[in-house]
């Protein structure tokens, strides 16, 4: 797959006679963040519309599209986010808008990893920021930002310590949650992957898979350059916490590969259970399906960032 390594969109900020709108989740966080979006609506010239159910993201999104708008703010968390990029996708408008994060949630995953610290800096990146070019993963038909997971998901870091994570870096919350959830079955699962190396196959009970797009995308864990067109894809095969603890010590440690855990880049990914239906998380939303194909849109949104974003992080 060719990819362009330069993906700046522009640094001038939107043309004049631009229509601008935020789309506000009130209740994201503390849900005391409207009156202040209000007045900066007001002073920068957006119109405010904002949410009050699940799925309205979606619709409002969609309705901004057919009211010509062309500057869109998302004031929420990563749901928010995943909501309005949805709305984008079906109305087939993800590349024309100039889009923005405006955190007002609890975790604000994504907005941290494109470097916006407040809804106020996010409103100063849609006037003036720069915007790059970044990939949505798809999943089916439904668009997420950062990741795609099933299985022992990554929530278990939440209970991994800080030493683990420095000792065992990413795979750290495998020691964690493999010994946390022991009586885990696995899942029975067909996995076909198309790799820049070829096609890659695999067969058997998973532990967890997980499938990046973005920087972040397993709370504090997983890096995924969110510009080179690939997911990044870790496939935890099910075994005895033992072997989990030595296989995390093995490739973390001494930079070996191990038997149970493959990771790889992918354009491409299917995935299918060979028993019951699977819960896929897609940025925290819960998809109950018994196959699922996954693929990347390159360069597909235009997103304000801040300074300190790197597409390809290495912490």
């Amino acid at each position: 797959m060719a990819r362009d390594p330069e993906r700046t969109v522009t640094a001038a900020g939107p043309p004049d006679g631009a229509k601008r709108r935020i789309i506000v989740n009130p209740t994201s966080g503390d849900g005391e963040h409207v009156p202040s979006v209000r007045r900066l609506a007001d002073r920068h010239g957006y119109s405010v519309v904002e949410t009050t159910g699940q799925g309205d993201g979606a619709a409002l999104a969609r309705e901004a599209i057919a009211d010509g708008v062309t500057v869109l703010g998302a004031c929420g968390g990563d749901g928010t986010v995943q909501e309005i990029v949805q709305g984008l996708a079906d109305a087939d408008a993800l590349g024309a808008v100039r889009f923005g994060v405006l955190p007002a949630g609890t975790a604000n995953i994504f907005a941290d990893d494109i470097g916006v610290r407040s809804i106020e800096h996010g409103v100063e990146l849609l006037e003036a920021g720069q915007a790059r070019a970044i990939d949505i993963g798809f999943a089916d038909d439904t668009p997420f930002v950062k990741s795609c997971i099933a299985g022992l998901t990554a929530d278990t870091s939440a209970a991994t310590t800080s030493d683990m994570k420095e000792r065992f870096g990413p795979l750290a919350f495998v020691i964690t949650g493999v010994q946390q959830a022991t009586s885990f079955e696995g899942l029975a699962l067909d996995i076909d992957a198309v790799t820049d190396e070829g096609e890659h196959a695999w067969s058997g009970e998973a532990l967890s898979v997980l499938i990046g797009n973005a920087r972040r995308f397993a709370k504090g864990l997983g890096q995924a350059n969110v510009e080179d067109g690939l997911f990044d894809v870790t496939l935890i095969e099910q075994m005895p916490p033992s072997e989990a603890v030595a296989e995390a010590i093995a490739q973390q440690l001494l930079g070996r590969d191990t038997e149970h855990v493959t990771q790889l880049k992918a354009e491409r990914i299917a995935i299918e259970s060979r028993t019951d239906a699977v819960d896929f998380s897609l940025d925290g939303e819960i998809y109950r399906r018994d196959r699922l194909t996954l693929t990347v849109r390159p360069a597909a949104l235009s997103v304000c960032v801040g300074p300190e974003y790197e597409p390809a992080p290495t912490v």
